[in-house]
């Protein structure tokens, strides 16, 4: 099987799906927004979803991508997934097209059991399908299939192994939002700050990387005996001086003993035996309930974060048009890479992907905006939405 063309691949439109197209997206549009691609660069500038507006863009750096991203929306809710792979695409490409296949297939689940209550209608109107059990469920689920398929690709292409993704997941179900996250990628509230006509930037997600000085103390606390568990390399604080997030997809070799050894990549294996897993694949979920002054979210991988604050990020996004938001974000933080490394913006766009990875990251931008019209009347907008980030993967 070749595994990287699951990333090329369309996504959402299998064939014996049709129970659940439309639940909680799958098989859908792409919410009216048209293409774009100006070199490295591909975008969405505006586009519609269940509650509102959306825009999304992707910068490549790296000479393969590894970034993945998609959205997905329909009668029951939005999904929305950024996928920041580390050490090829694959985990990536895996986990764009399998996480998502689960949360539906649980979701669909939980809405047959309440279809069978004896209180149906008051169960699914106060529990309703998604839970943070069923998020949680899903990451499981992804978890076990890749560890599986790095078991059946050992004999040959171990250094499968050695490939991970930090994972961001947004989930709007009812007025209900839901943040997932392994890694580093980030997303971050636009929240309207009164009547002042001002915007005020609140972060919702939690990030696992060993930089983070409470990050370091929990994995301590969690390998008491290891004095070598966090290690400062490079200038960059590392989970035993190899990786810097804490939490992910994949990476199996810092997960599972059997597959920390010949014949992947010595830069990888343990000097020690290791005795229980060093990273976790366990998710960090918050629950926000949505307020009229939620203005839009931002979804973005560490590419973006590196370059600009949450508030400056909430700025540009406030102050300009809706169409071309998650554009206008990877722009602005190309520029920012541009000048701290004293050099024009428009020379930093002429460098070829490979060499462009030494000025800047892969970064990948979504923007929601929230209509709360039709969020308060709990009306979704149709037809159903199915997009996935469209870059070449060479």
């Amino acid at each position: 099987m070749n595994l990287l063309s699951l990333c090329w691949k369309p996504f959402g439109h299998e064939k014996g799906n049709h129970g659940a197209n439309g639940v909680l997206g799958g098989g859908g549009s792409s919410g009216g927004s048209k293409e774009g691609k100006d070199g490295l660069l591909w975008y969405r500038d505006i586009g519609k979803y269940g509650s509102g507006d959306f825009s999304m863009a992707v910068i490549q750096a790296n000479q393969v991508l590894e970034d993945q991203s998609q959205i997905e929306s329909g009668q029951y809710g939005t999904f929305v997934g950024i996928y920041d792979g580390h050490g090829g695409p694959e985990t990536a490409c895996y986990v764009c097209d399998h996480l998502f296949k689960h949360f539906r297939e649980g979701a669909v689940l939980m809405l047959a059991f309440l279809r069978l209550c004896v209180y149906a209608a008051i169960a699914a109107e106060s529990q309703g399908v998604v839970t943070a059990e069923t998020i949680q469920r899903a990451f499981r689920q992804t978890e076990e299939g890749f560890t599986t398929l790095v078991s059946e690709s050992w004999s040959t292409w171990p250094n499968m192994a050695t490939v991970g993704t930090c994972c961001l997941v947004g989930v709007i179900h009812q007025q209900t939002l839901f943040i997932a996250n392994l890694g580093d990628s980030r997303v971050v509230l636009g929240k309207k700050a009164g009547n002042t006509g001002g915007i005020a930037a609140l972060q919702l997600s939690t990030e696992h990387n060993a930089n983070i000085a409470a990050i370091r103390q929990e994995l301590k606390e969690l390998h008491p005996n290891d004095p070598q568990i966090v290690v400062l390399k490079h200038g960059a604080w590392r989970v035993k001086g190899i990786i810097q997030v804490s939490r992910s997809i994949g990476d199996v070799y810092m997960k599972h003993a059997r597959y920390n050894r010949e014949p992947i990549n010595g830069k990888f294996r343990l000097p020690e035996p290791m005795n229980m897993p060093i990273l976790s694949a366990n998710p960090t979920i918050i629950s926000h309930d949505l307020q009229p002054n939620d203005s839009f979210l931002i979804f973005a991988s560490d590419g973006l974060w590196e370059h600009l604050s949450n508030e400056k990020a909430v700025d540009i996004v406030h102050s300009h048009p809706r169409a071309g938001s998650a554009k206008r974000l990877v722009k602005a933080a190309l520029r920012e890479a541009a000048r701290k490394r004293e050099m024009r913006y428009s020379d930093l766009r002429k460098i070829d992907k490979k060499v462009r990875r030494h000025f800047h990251d892969d970064i990948t931008v979504i923007v929601l905006f929230f209509n709360h019209d039709l969020i308060s009347r709990g009306v979704v907008q149709d037809p159903p939405v199915s997009i996935r980030s469209a870059l070449e993967h060479g």
